[in-house]
């Protein structure tokens, strides 16, 4: 027990929560990182200039995250006023659930399919982190949250790291799996592998949410308790004229917008960059599963940083190592290099995005947890809006990509200064006054 009271799952509700993190992973590590890219670049828009599929790829992920961004707001403020964080959240992941199965049918120049699949499927798993991450100030207490946010980044680690796995395996070794397999296959046969790999996320996905349905309780609602639009927006409306109670917390928001722009964009951007640089498949997949292994011990450590060090401290630490980052990018040009790279992401990728999650959740009152956190997708959103555009632009200036990873340093440098004047205790004073003052 105390192990996993160190590890911050101590707690039925907290394993439960943090499971959903393992279930999305696999959307997030093949679907969002590793596998659909290169198949979008070499399968469904084989026909287009690699540069070409690179600069589609950008653009059909800016315009996911704007959609998502707009509805953020609104679906959290519903979801407050009406206490339906639970059915929102597996709304939003049936339909992702389903996009990324119908990805079994995108064949050899279905580009036009692919980009429709993945917007949905983008705009759906981002949704339902409106919604999940709204749980944790409920289901953790205010010296758990920490630990917990880096727990459920670290579960989402393993969970993908082991889907990932298993479905290198499949694709690079479909013989042994009962699939086709040889010289003379068809196009169809040849990406079948590939294709059942999109289903088994799809299953994935499902099967691995079903804790959290089961063992997180739903929230007391704010508003009437029935789904109304109207209510909805004037709750909205009410807690954009209180954001200015909240400036430490809207101070996060904004650093958070810029450096996490940065690493979404990496995330996001570095398979098809390394695609189109035509460095080895081999040493791109591997890169992945580097940062997948390596994220699981350093996610814990930076909760076990937070702890020692405070974790506005962990997170500037985080960005130091990605600046460094950005930077070695720029001259890679081997598929040795790219395996480094994915050794230092991997080393602060989940721990600076889960103490973003859990810095913020400490700031804001937990009865209007998923309006504000509606707001936090807003700024996550825009941040992966900003980067992968800026990303696309570069390379239509300059004609290469290298410039635009060199580009990304800037949001590392610009959203660290900012944080350095976010006072987080007296954020967290501010919070906690507006939960006692309907009970003054």
């Amino acid at each position: 027990m105390s192990l996993l009271n160190a590890l911050g799952l101590h707690r039925r509700e907290l394993r439960a929560w943090a499971m959903y993190d393992w279930a999305n992973s696999g959307m997030m590590t093949i679907i969002i990182t590793a596998i659909f890219p290169i198949y979008f670049s070499s399968v469904a828009a084989h026909d287009l200039p690699r540069t070409e599929a690179t600069y589609r790829y950008a653009l059909i992920t800016t315009l996911a995250l704007i959609v998502i961004a707009v509805l953020a707001p609104v679906l959290g403020a519903i979801a407050d006023h009406a206490g339906v964080k639970k059915r929102m959240l597996g709304a939003f992941m049936t339909i992702g659930v389903m996009a990324v199965a119908l990805m079994f049918f995108v064949g050899p120049g279905d580009w036009r399919l692919a980009a429709v699949l993945f917007i949905i499927a983008n705009i759906a798993v981002n949704g339902s982190f409106v919604f999940y991450d709204a749980f944790l100030p409920h289901v953790a207490e205010p010296d758990e949250m920490d630990r917990v946010s880096t727990a459920g980044y670290a579960l989402g680690y393993v969970g993908g790291g082991l889907l990932l796995a298993f479905s290198l395996a499949m694709i690079m070794k479909p013989g042994a799996f009962g699939l086709p397999s040889g010289p003379d296959l068809s196009p169809a046969e040849q990406t079948l592998p590939t294709r059942i790999a999109f289903v088994l996320v799809a299953i994935w996905w499902l099967v691995f949410s079903i804790p959290l349905f089961r063992h997180v309780r739903e929230p007391r609602a704010t508003g009437t308790g029935r789904l109304s639009l109207g209510g909805a927006f004037r709750q909205l409306a009410g807690t954009l004229r209180e954001l200015g109670r909240f400036r430490q917390a809207l101070l996060m928001l904004l650093a958070f917008l810029i450096y996490n722009d940065g690493i979404g964009t990496i995330i996001r951007m570095a398979t098809i960059y390394g695609e189109e640089l035509r460095l080895d498949r081999t040493s791109l997949i591997a890169s992945i599963m580097i940062v997948q292994f390596v994220g699981i011990p350093f996610a814990f450590l930076f909760g076990w940083l937070a702890r020692k060090i405070s974790a506005k401290r962990a997170i500037f630490l985080g960005l130091l190592v990605y600046a460094g980052i950005s930077l070695l990018g720029y001259h890679m040009k081997t598929g040795t290099h790219f395996l480094i790279l994915a050794l230092l992401v991997g080393t602060v990728q989940g721990g600076t995005q889960a103490l973003s999650r859990s810095l913020f959740a400490s700031m804001i009152p937990r009865e209007k947890s998923a309006e504000f956190f509606g707001f936090f997708a807003v700024v996550e959103k825009f941040a992966g809006i900003f980067g992968p555009a800026l990303f696309a632009q570069v390379i239509v200036l300059t004609g290469s990509s290298r410039a635009a990873i060199l580009s990304v340093a800037a949001f590392f440098v610009v959203g660290g200064t900012m944080l350095h004047f976010v006072d987080v205790a007296k954020g967290q004073a501010a919070a906690r006054a507006a939960e006692q003052a309907p009970a003054a």
